[in-house]
């Protein structure tokens, strides 16, 4: 490649390019679901082996990236503040030690890769474009989490991220959002003690 921002691992994305990834890769699960149960249908007939086969190929779909005994299993996904909503339609946990350590902001592609024992790693993959803002951390009073509020708005954050950095009420933040897209959510960046 002779594009030095396509090499790099974190190609910055817009909202919309990846809603429209996301779409596409679900888009195309769906069509190979749907002809193979077009398949399952058209095949009441035929014998138990060819039915195996089905089952076999429908478990080792190649759009679903899962490889080798020792390789793991591999889901693309967008990050929704606390968990990546997989092309496959699940949702994924993401660690809050690792979204906060890593700055995830909501609309950011990941990808998971579910090792053999059943260990979650993941990389982010697709930064959406963000933007740094300055807040006040608060306490929402029915729900007791902690809040951001900047440009007029109260932004979700996850505990870790203001634990790590030692935040507390009253206490200015720099946190991410992004940057043409709405967002219930924000990366914690940096916080600035009151004195």
């Amino acid at each position: 490649m002779n594009n030095p921002e396509l090499q790099n691992d974190h190609v910055s994305l817009t909202a919309m390019e990846t809603k429209f990834a996301l779409a596409r890769k679900m888009i195309s699960n769906l069509r190979e679901d749907l002809s193979n149960l077009e398949r399952l249908l058209s095949s009441a007939s035929e014998t138990d082996g060819s039915m195996e086969e089905l089952v076999t190929r429908v478990s080792h779909r190649p759009d679903q990236d899962t490889f080798g005994p020792n390789e793991g299993k591999i889901v693309e996904g967008v990050f929704d503040g606390e968990h990546m909503v997989g092309s496959d339609g699940n949702q994924y946990v993401v660690p809050p030690n690792y979204a906060s350590k890593s700055k995830l902001v909501e609309g950011d592609i990941l990808k998971l890769t579910i090792q053999p024992n059943g260990t979650f790693l993941f990389k982010q993959i697709g930064p959406i474009e963000r933007q740094r803002v300055m807040g006040i951390i608060v306490r929402d009073e029915m729900t007791n989490d902690l809040r951001i509020i900047a440009n007029n708005k109260k932004y979700h954050v996850l505990t870790a991220a203001v634990s790590y950095h030692r935040g507390d009420t009253g206490d200015e933040a720099v946190i991410l959002i992004p940057k043409a897209a709405p967002s219930k959510w924000a990366a914690v960046e940096n916080i600035i003690k009151r004195t």
